[in-house]
């Protein structure tokens, strides 16, 4: 993918336009090293992503940023989380309903696998998030893809119990994805525990169909939880992070940094473990928003 201009609105990352099948989307990347594909929740590339997206960097990635909905760089305000979730449910890219692959996980396949041409190493990370976050499991069947991480995946929407424990993949590629787990390849997934948009019977349904190879990490937000997590928290490495050691939400942003380390990144030398990485603070949530992710 050659290398694009830098662009208004999110400092430090180039922008390119990539196509496959058809289809095209902006992609920002930045940062060197093993390549992550960071995909973005609602409202679109929103501060919280990027500041996800620039932890990265400073722990030695390239991140490839595909902006697929919103608007790259801008604020999740309440107007622009309501307008993406009518554009994504109408969109011929995701399926929103049904527990079927959305159209689009190729096009991601593709750019995973140009990553890795660009970047080489190991291998690729993908995370995704709300929206997206099942799309990192559809990912998987590439065999680029070494180290799928699920953060709060909504779809299929979890309409009825069918729908809540449904994955949103194909047959075919669960298939794909347990053959690979039988080869050594592991998924990662966070929920909060009182989360309405990503159901445990969703996890259940992950730690049936993959056993020991999915690790899945849900945070407790019941009323009363000790850390006071309000029980609509929904986007565990953005909006709903509080970056304080100790934390259950840092907890989990730690545990997908080691999870990437470990797949992707060589290790060092003298066998020293990478450096550590300042965590970036995270913006307080806005009151009165319809969540975001």
């Amino acid at each position: 993918m050659p290398r694009g201009h830098q662009t208004d609105g999110i400092e430090g990352f180039e922008a390119t336009t990539f196509e496959y099948g058809g289809r095209s989307h902006e992609v920002f990347s930045a940062g060197a090293g093993p390549a992550v594909v960071v995909m973005h929740e609602v409202p679109g590339i929103h501060p919280g992503v990027l500041d996800f997206a620039r932890r990265l960097i400073a722990a030695g990635y390239r991140v490839y940023l595909p902006s697929l909905f919103g608007h790259p760089g801008a604020p999740a305000s309440t107007g622009a989380i309501l307008r993406s979730i009518g554009r994504t449910c109408v969109s011929r890219e995701f399926t929103v309903l049904a527990d079927r692959t959305s159209p689009v996980a190729s096009w991601l396949r593709a750019l995973a696998a140009r990553a890795h041409a660009e970047c080489g190493g190991p291998g690729v990370g993908a995370v995704g998030m709300c929206l997206t976050g099942g799309f990192a499991l559809a990912m998987a069947v590439d065999p680029a893809v070494l180290a799928p991480v699920l953060s709060q995946p909504v779809l299929p929407a979890p309409v009825n119990a069918g729908k809540r424990a449904a994955l949103g993949l194909d047959g075919d590629d669960l298939a794909r994805v347990q053959e690979r787990t039988a080869q050594g390849l592991c998924v990662l997934g966070l929920r909060f525990t009182a989360d309405k948009g990503c159901p445990a019977e969703r996890f259940a349904t992950l730690r049936q169909e993959l056993g020991e190879a999915f690790e899945g990490i849900e945070i407790d937000s019941s009323p009363g939880n000790p850390y006071g997590i309000r029980s609509q928290a929904h986007a565990v490495l953005t909006v709903d992070l509080v970056d304080e050691p100790g934390h259950p939400t840092r907890d989990a942003l730690d545990r997908v940094m080691d999870f990437l380390r470990q797949r992707l990144q060589q290790p060092e030398p003298d066998g020293a473990p990478p450096a550590a990485v300042d965590h970036v603070p995270n913006p307080p949530t806005a009151g009165g928003q319809p969540p975001v992710g």
